[in-house]
């Protein structure tokens, strides 16, 4: 994700900047401030709370005045890391950028368990909650929507008030082995369907092993829907 804000500098920091004046540090910590500023007022309306501090910047600074708008931008993500940098360009006959650090603490609604889960148990709303987490406190995320993972499966055993992360999870198996499944072939708009044998384990999107009835033949098919495998007409 790149979040970028556009402004321009004497309108919207009101900064006493005359033509020809050097950008100073004092102008990139309020360019930086006000940044943070808008965009943790953007959060907040999506029910997340911001902290934030902008990081060092050399007093010595001296760059070239801009005599166009200021761009702004996150090179990382800010709800994934707690220490995004924020590159401040400036285009023009003197371009120039700067990286400022900032170290920024980003706190929302998450799915966290109500209950500890074991190795393979199917998620339900029972065993689930949602509190206030830091949302960036990890790079792999967070969990937001219970409906979408309702009946996924859970990797490895996990404690009462975890946060769950996308890697904690997988979706469960659509095939089985020794279940009973359609075959499709498939080719452009033509399809021919038979029956088929499952000869292992497989989720949605998956390839498995399956055993035509009707000609005893083995095929390697995708899994489509449950019960449901697709394999190209040869």
């Amino acid at each position: 994700m790149r979040t970028l804000i556009f402004f321009a500098l004497t309108l919207v920091f009101s900064l006493p900047v005359s033509a020809g004046q050097n950008t100073t540090a004092s102008d990139i910590r309020q360019m930086a401030e006000h940044f943070l500023h808008t965009w943790a007022e953007e959060q907040r309306q999506l029910n997340r709370r911001i902290e934030y501090k902008i990081g060092n910047v050399d007093r010595r600074l001296k760059l070239a005045p801009c005599d166009g708008e200021p761009e702004l931008e996150f090179v990382s993500d800010p709800l994934r890391t707690p220490s995004p940098s924020i590159l401040i360009s400036c285009t023009g006959k003197r371009p120039w950028r700067m990286y400022v650090t900032a170290s920024v603490e980003a706190y929302g609604p998450a799915i966290v368990a109500a209950r500890p889960l074991t190795r393979g148990e199917r998620l339900s709303s029972a065993a689930l909650t949602t509190s206030e987490v830091q949302l960036n406190a990890s790079r792999r995320g967070t969990l937001t929507d219970m409906q979408i993972i309702q009946g996924m499966m859970v990797r490895r055993p996990v404690k009462t008030g975890t946060v769950l992360t996308p890697d904690l999870l997988e979706a469960p198996d659509a095939i089985e082995r020794g279940d009973h499944v359609i075959i499709l072939a498939r080719s452009g708009s033509f399809s021919v369907s038979s029956r088929g044998k499952a000869l292992g384990n497989a989720s949605i999107g998956e390839q498995v092993l399956v055993e035509n009835l009707r000609s005893a033949r083995t095929v390697k098919a995708t899994v489509v829907a449950p019960g449901r495998v697709e394999i190209p007409m040869q």
